[in-house]
């Protein structure tokens, strides 16, 4: 029988979990965790379809998330259906999801869809669409109506706060266990084909100077125009977006205190610091006035529908910030990027969520897979498999510990870190045994070369020793300064529920003669190094 150890040389134990306490993101020494029932938690997400928000879809979405082996399903809770007439609500849809994810066993993270979705107010309720005297919407540089709501009414904040603290009451009295874990105020909140509102409203505070708030987080002062330039527009719509969000993210906090964040619509992540994605939304080169303008949102986070493993990359550098922890609420579900949970998690990230997973038969190609087909579904769920035992045990290590991931980039290049005196070397396209430099062995190319798969992800967990997993990948641990290094004990292993590891056997001869060589079914390996004279 498998005897069980504990994680680090150290003795790292983990804790009971507090059943009832508050859902909470907490930083420290500039690292993050969600803390779910009194410990640190990684969420392991799939975000169901945007039509899937009703109690005749449900059936359609449970079986998906166990295929996927997650542990939350991310979905919408629109406006409209709570609130189809005016001050009378009808919760009758999150009374079946609630009941649904406690029989299935996993968390849910709601989605508010409220004066904007994809910075549409598709989901605002009738009475708002239709009332644009009440609920006015951005006007244009040449005084057109425009189709985005304005962030300046505040008879729509008003409305739009009013249902949301009705939700958040409705969560304190019927989810006393907090099986919601998270909430999303809006969606790809901002506007596109108008940077701001023109009204006259808007353009009285818009030759006003910046707010102290601001200028204090970004040294700038004066107009927005003269501390801002060219992303003056953006950044101002982001202000008065990201000032409406805050407050009605305040006002469902003061009922239930559940950790709140927005998605962003995103701009080109190498372009420069304008307008490109949803203007006024948390788009990267905004970052700062969200941080500014919303202190109880805990973070904002990238949408990523980009397959170029570089802006990938990118996109999880400028979000992975001291002031911002990093998650990926939505991400594309077509097999290649699965790769990229890797380097996400070796971000420090909190979770991570592809799109679109549902047996609605909806798909949303390009952004993601022409087709749920199995190999497409295998491609996540055999990394959430490893992962979801490890949901305590791997966020723990990534809150207390150096970590880093990496995905195969188009040319497979090899990709290297350094851990104090040990380099980790990241290697594509290889064999489980020999060198792909044997010229006397005819032995062809390997089954992933060519093939968007691969990446790793590495912990510390001591001066010598390492926390590894990784998919279609080989890893080499080395003395960085080209000494004599070794493996002094490699073992496979898992965590148990709690998050205590779990020795399993070790791995010698073949299986580390040429580094330690991963396939696409993912195992946990630990790690200690030494080394020899």
């Amino acid at each position: 029988m498998a005897r069980v150890l504990p994680l680090l040389l150290a003795g790292l134990t983990f804790p009971a979990h507090a059943t009832g306490e508050l859902p909470r993101v907490v930083t420290k020494n500039g690292r993050s965790a969600l803390f779910v029932d009194g410990a640190p938690w990684l969420m392991l997400g799939a975000q169901a379809n945007n039509s899937s928000n009703y109690p005749a879809a449900l059936p359609k979405v449970w079986p998906m998330l166990e295929r996927l082996n997650a542990n939350t399903l991310e979905i919408p809770v629109a406006w409209e259906q709570i609130e189809p007439v005016e001050g009378k609500f009808d919760f009758s849809y999150l009374d079946a999801l609630l009941k649904g994810a406690r029989e299935h066993h996993v968390r849910l993270v709601l989605l508010w869809f409220g004066a904007w979705k994809n910075t549409s107010p598709n989901y605002a309720p009738a009475w708002v669409k239709t009332d644009n005297v009440r609920f006015p919407r951005m006007r244009t540089g040449d005084g057109k109506a425009h189709y985005a709501l304005s962030p300046h009414a505040r008879t729509t904040l008003d409305a739009d706060k009013r249902a949301f603290t009705a939700l958040m009451q409705r969560l304190k009295t019927d989810d006393p266990d907090n099986t919601v874990i998270m909430v999303q105020v809006e969606n790809e909140s901002g506007s596109y084909r108008s940077a701001r509102d023109y009204s006259p409203e808007a353009q009285r505070l818009f030759g006003q100077p910046i707010p102290p708030a601001l200028a204090a987080k970004t040294g700038k002062s004066g107009t927005w125009s003269q501390a801002f330039g060219k992303l003056a527009d953006t950044a101002f719509n982001a202000w008065y977006v990201a000032r409406y969000v805050d407050e009605v993210a305040a006002a469902g906090q003061a009922i239930k205190n559940l950790p709140m964040y927005c998605n962003a619509a995103l701009s080109d992540p190498f372009g420069p610091a304008e307008s490109g994605g949803a203007s006024g939304g948390p788009d990267w080169p905004v970052i700062d006035v969200w941080r500014a303008a919303a202190p109880h949102i805990a973070l904002v986070a990238p949408d990523i529908y980009n397959r170029d493993p570089k802006a990938y990359a990118k996109y999880l550098d400028l979000y992975a910030r001291p002031d911002n922890p990093l998650m990926v609420p939505e991400t594309g579900n077509a097999a290649e990027y699965a790769r990229f949970l890797w380097p996400v998690l070796g971000k420090g990230a909190i979770g991570f969520s592809p799109f679109g997973f549902d047996a609605t038969g909806y798909v949303n190609y390009p952004l993601g897979a022409k087709e749920l087909d199995d190999a497409t579904i295998d491609a996540f769920a055999a990394k959430y498999r490893l992962l979801a035992p490890a949901a305590r045990g791997w966020a723990r290590v990534a809150f207390e510990h150096p970590v880093w991931g990496a995905a195969k980039m188009d040319d497979a290049a090899d990709q290297t870190t350094s851990f104090g005196r040990w380099k980790v070397t990241v290697q594509y396209d290889q064999w489980q045994f020999g060198e792909r430099d044997w010229t006397w062995i005819k032995t062809g190319p390997a089954p992933t070369t060519g093939k968007p798969v691969g990446g790793a992800l590495v912990a510390q967990l001591g001066p010598d020793q390492f926390l590894l997993t990784g998919s279609d990948v080989r890893l080499r641990v080395d003395d960085a300064s080209g000494g004599n290094g070794m493996m002094l004990r490699v073992e496979e292993g898992h965590f148990d529920a709690q998050g205590n590891w779990v020795f399993e056997r070790v791995w010698n001869g073949d299986q580390t003669d040429y580094g330690l060589n991963l396939t696409a079914t993912p195992v946990w390996l630990k790690v200690t190094m030494g080394t020899w004279k």
